[in-house]
């Protein structure tokens, strides 16, 4: 469900291992999708292309053994709806996104037992109509939301194997999602706040020590939530990030700088509303959101 850089990277390697695989997609990208099916243009694996069973709806399809969920966290709600007519008894929905409200609200729209966690570790957008660009990982951790090794997760878990696509099934997956949102909070409103890559970040103090109170404030919040994050994960994702190649970026701060919608509210405004909830002050994540809000529906207009 999406066919952006997400959902075409890994479905089109999924795809290309032999699994049957649907895309839902819309507009040019489903046209391009269904006369030259889906190519990739990889910095690590080099290009292809894979013909590729592309809808618009899914109304009189079977069930699914899994349907992975790769839409922008605001269109979580609608796309749980596109995606009912295949969510059979034993359908997992394992959503892929950016943010941890996200399996919430799939839950209360489907049911909680049909949904999982997950976090993708990849860089990937959509270079043009049928073609997705990806420059970085490619990695999926995903589990039950309560544990369990289930056969509809190992069985996932099989068919990551099977197309080559590093995958981990993990036991607690709502710590793997904070771990993620912990990360992306401070690295995605940095780059997006400053329109500069990681290692200029990283480079200059001020902007190193905001990243920083950023991620430090994100595990304070963490802990209030209930997920067992520890100090030590602050040094662990700065370590991160001084690791990453310094031309790098977020895909906030793509969205931003192409004009489009910006996932702010799942990201840094979903933080400050935990913030409020739990008596856990964020300051510097309440500025970036401040600082960003005029663009969460795209570039603003100038003239009013």
């Amino acid at each position: 469900m999406g066919a952006g850089g997400t959902g075409g990277y890994f479905g089109a390697k999924l795809a290309r291992a032999g699994e049957e695989v649907v895309f839902v997609a819309r507009g040019a990208h489903l046209e391009a999708l269904r006369r030259d099916g889906l190519r990739v243009r990889s910095a690590i694996e080099g290009e292809w292309t894979v013909k590729v069973d592309a809808v618009e709806r899914l109304d009189g399809r079977p069930p699914a053994d899994v349907v992975l969920f790769c839409v922008k966290s605001f269109d979580t709600e609608a796309a749980a709806e596109v995606i009912r007519p295949v969510v059979g008894p034993d359908t997992a929905v394992l959503p892929i996104q950016n943010g941890v409200s996200n399996e919430e609200i799939l839950a209360a729209r489907l049911g909680a037992e049909h949904v999982m966690g997950g976090v993708a570790q990849v860089f990937a957008t959509i270079a043009g109509p049928g073609v997705i660009a990806h420059t970085l990982l490619g990695r999926i951790l995903f589990g039950e939301m309560d544990g369990r090794p289930t056969p509809r997760a190992r069985g996932f878990l099989e068919a990551c194997g099977r197309a080559a696509i590093p995958a981990e099934l993990v036991p607690d997956v709502a710590t793997a999602l904070w771990d993620k949102y912990v990360f992306i909070v401070a690295n995605a409103g940095m780059t997006a706040l400053t329109r500069l890559p990681v290692g200029v970040i990283r480079r200059v103090p001020e902007t190193r020590a905001m990243l920083r109170r950023l991620l430090e404030e994100m595990v304070r919040l963490g802990r209030a939530a209930g997920v067992p994050l520890q100090d030590a994960s602050v040094d662990a994702r700065m370590a991160m990030i001084d690791g990453m190649g310094g031309g790098a970026y977020s895909s906030l701060h793509h969205d931003l700088t192409h004009g489009k919608r910006l996932e702010l509210e799942a990201l840094h405004g979903h933080a400050v509303r935990l913030g409020e909830r739990h008596g856990v002050p964020v300051p510097t994540v309440a500025a970036v959101y401040a600082a960003l809000k005029p663009y969460v529906d795209g570039a603003p207009d100038l003239t009013r």
